[in-house]
């Protein structure tokens, strides 16, 4: 399969290695030539990282498939699927879909990683805009494999059913959004706990780090390997319907004091900013996002040994 990556920023070469590694050949586009310099050297320094953690049988090979490319005609020419990864502007991502949508075979797929904007607002008025959608990923795609795919409401079906095949064939786990809505779903429930954290936090309720440790050390434990609705349906004797008769009045309770829809305020942010620089300092930084990414690799290959 041949595969499109526009873009290739963090996300572009993300994407450029999930894709490689899946056995596709990638052709990588950017409109800044020291952008695919780098992402050359970076995309082969992390498939020799997840080759030493036994994610990838070879990195070599995996750099190899990917080509770059400075005329964005021929990166899309003869390619299956498309995966866009410009800035989260509206005016680029209407400039860049007209563009594809232009150059494209008419059998391309278009698919963008916008975490934020419905595919409707930029492809009303395309003549391919059936074949259009957004695959969201998680960042990095290829350590965290959800991909959250939304078309607008005139996106084919069998273009989503499709983008599901690819993004299995390339060992993602797809999850339809079956209609557009800001965030999409992991965005939502990501903001919903974020929101609740910083009310906690503000009340004085609980520090920073406590409450990072209740979710990595209690809620996190789970929801590593199950969803909420799994966990609640192996919490109760009877499953999910006991466990919402047990429990649904505490909660109905707690949900009125959970109404707030105030922007976080700077001092909260400032508050929290304070107590983070306290136990993680700014030179610091960097170092924890490589130990973050080390531990998704070993977590990775846990999941797929059991």
């Amino acid at each position: 399969m041949n595969i499109a990556v526009i873009g290739a920023g963090l996300i572009g070469q993300a994407w450029a290695i999930v894709f490689a590694r899946g056995g596709c050949q990638v052709q990588l586009w950017d409109a800044d030539p020291q952008a695919l310099a780098n992402a050359r050297v970076l995309i082969e320094r992390q498939a020799n990282e997840l080759q030493r953690h036994g994610l990838v049988g070879d990195a070599t090979a995996v750099a190899a498939r990917v080509q770059t490319f400075s005329m964005l005609e021929e990166a899309l020419q003869g390619v299956d699927y498309v995966q866009e990864n410009l800035p989260e502007r509206l005016d680029l991502k209407k400039e860049i879909f007209a563009r594809m949508d232009a150059c494209a075979a008419a059998g391309t797929i278009l698919a963008s990683s916008t975490s934020s904007i419905p595919a409707s607002l930029f492809t009303e008025t395309l003549p391919g805009r059936h074949r259009c959608l957004v695959a969201h990923p998680v960042n990095p795609p290829y350590l965290i494999p959800v991909v959250e795919l939304c078309g607008a409401p005139w996106t084919q079906p069998e273009v989503i059913e499709r983008t599901r095949s690819i993004m299995n064939a390339v060992h993602q786990k797809p999850v339809t959004v079956h209609k557009e809505v800001e965030g999409f779903v992991l965005n939502r429930l990501q903001g919903a706990l974020l929101r609740e954290a910083f009310r906690l936090f503000e009340a004085g309720v609980v520090s920073a780090e406590d409450l990072d440790v209740t979710v990595k050390d209690g809620l996190g434990l789970r929801w590593s390997f199950m969803g909420p609705f799994e966990t609640i349906d192996l919490n109760a004797p009877d499953g999910l319907a006991d466990y919402c008769a047990r429990y649904g009045g505490m909660y109905q309770s707690i949900s009125t004091e959970q109404t707030d829809t105030r922007h976080w305020s700077a001092e909260t942010v400032q508050n929290l900013h304070a107590e983070r620089r306290a136990l993680l300092s700014h030179d610091q930084l960097l170092e924890r996002r490589l130990w973050r990414d080390e531990r998704l690799m070993a977590l990775m290959r846990h999941k797929l040994e059991f």
